[in-house]
């Protein structure tokens, strides 16, 4: 009898509706986007839903999608299938981690602890969000057994950078995702439309005002503002404690913001966060930094990934979900290319449009070896919390093992463009 995630999902749903149970969470793209944004705040609906520009990079990420056929072949037996890889020494039981998502504090309370529970749940890798609502500390505690990598965005503040790095390491992350594509925010007209910026409001900068490096920039602000004396003990108190802040009391972080203490965090964040001058000199200096395998995300040209991998292991093909560059070429359409100038071997991981099982098949075709799943897991959240995120990762991953048994094959290098039409 055929077995398989995919088919021990399809049980669990079928039969809990014999009793009259259906899913809390969606098993459609479409629906799951709806329900969720229909869930979510103004200002959560924006940014997460939300994109650059008029949404053209968005709308392309998906008609690249559309433009591929999946040619089925038959009677190949593909009864036992492995979805199992590795990727920079961690093992995936299914081609697919969790995408950083910055700010998702927007949609519910301890953000990224719950995604991290139910990431662990569909015993699935996540990827930790530089932008987080919670310290990585807090979140690796929730993965359990299950690997994590962390995401950096790099700094104005060198020492800021490093100390984020060594955290990383020192809680147990297994890889360094530095993203390259957002060194300044794109036009976001949404947000901007309800003068909405998460960070500003001291949400999605966990991982800065637990970190003691940035802390030390803020104390040093506020004494440069204020002069010496008792005063700045008590502001680094009241920055210690702005992640307990922000999470657990958004209404009192609020009335504080023009308080000296939360004021300053914020508007140092916001001066420090990402760096506009990042150059490929920056990049050569993190095999001197970290012991960790290092990806670079948000790679779409050739010669920029071949440039790359001359000084990381890995490279992510993504335009961020379109929501920095309008007009940007799809990621899928830039796949092919990236793989044909890095080679067979090069780890090329993929993200920026994924909604289902057969999305992923068709990037792994097209040269990935594995995806990351954005914001589908964030609907998830806003839907039904960790439970949530695990119900939209087993649903992916699920389809992915029926389409590969659908279409005769039993493992994923055998999925490759002679399955696709053209």
């Amino acid at each position: 009898m055929a077995t398989g995630r995919g088919r021990e999902r399809q049980t669990a749903i079928y039969r809990a509706g014999a009793f009259g149970r259906t899913p809390s969470v969606p098993t459609d793209a479409a629906e799951l986007e709806r329900r969720a944004a229909r869930r979510m705040t103004r200002q959560a609906r924006a940014y997460v839903v939300g994109g650059a520009g008029e949404g053209a990079s968005m709308r392309h990420n998906r008609e690249a999608f559309d433009r591929h056929r999946i040619v089925p072949r038959m009677l190949r037996g593909a009864v036992d299938r492995d979805l199992s890889t590795t990727v920079l020494g961690t093992e995936l039981e299914a081609p697919v981690l969790l995408a950083p998502v910055g700010a998702a504090q927007l949609v519910t309370r301890d953000s990224d602890v719950q995604i991290a529970e139910g990431a662990a749940s569909a015993r699935t890798p996540y990827v930790f969000s530089c932008q987080g609502g919670n310290p990585m500390e807090e979140t690796a505690q929730a993965m359990g057994a299950t690997p994590y990598w962390y995401q950096l965005y790099w700094s104005t503040d060198e020492p800021v950078v490093d100390s984020m790095i060594r955290r990383a390491e020192s809680c147990g992350a297994r890889a360094l995702v530095v993203t390259l594509d957002t060194t300044l925010l794109g036009w976001r007209p949404q947000d901007l439309n309800l003068g909405s910026l998460p960070f500003a409001r001291g949400q999605g900068i966990a991982q800065y005002t637990s970190d003691p490096s940035f802390r030390a920039l803020v104390r040093e602000q506020v004494r440069t503002a204020s002069g010496p004396g008792e005063k700045v003990e008590v502001t680094l108190g009241a920055v210690r404690t702005l992640v307990s802040m922000t999470r657990e009391y958004p209404g009192r972080f609020l009335a504080n913001l023009r308080s000296p203490e939360p004021r300053a965090a914020v508007e140092r964040f916001l001066g420090t966060y990402s760096n506009p001058a990042l150059s490929w000199e920056h990049i050569a200096t993190l095999r001197d930094r970290t012991s960790l395998p290092v990806l670079l995300k948000g790679v779409l040209h050739p010669d920029d990934a071949v440039r790359a991998l001359e000084h990381v292991d890995g490279i992510v093909v993504s335009n961020h979900g379109g929501r920095q560059v309008d007009a940007s070429v799809a990621a899928l359409d830039a796949l092919p290319a990236v793989r044909a100038a890095v080679g067979p071997e090069a780890t090329v991981l993929f993200d920026s449009g994924i909604r289902t099982g057969a999305d992923v098949f068709l990037a792994l075709a097209l040269g990935a070896d594995a995806c990351l799943l954005g914001r589908p897991h964030v609907y998830g959240l806003a839907l039904a919390g960790a439970d949530g995120v695990r119900q939209v990762v087993e649903n992916v991953i699920a389809e992915l093992d029926l389409t590969m048994g659908l279409v005769g094959v039993d493992r994923l290098s055998a999925i490759t463009t002679d399955l696709l039409a053209g």
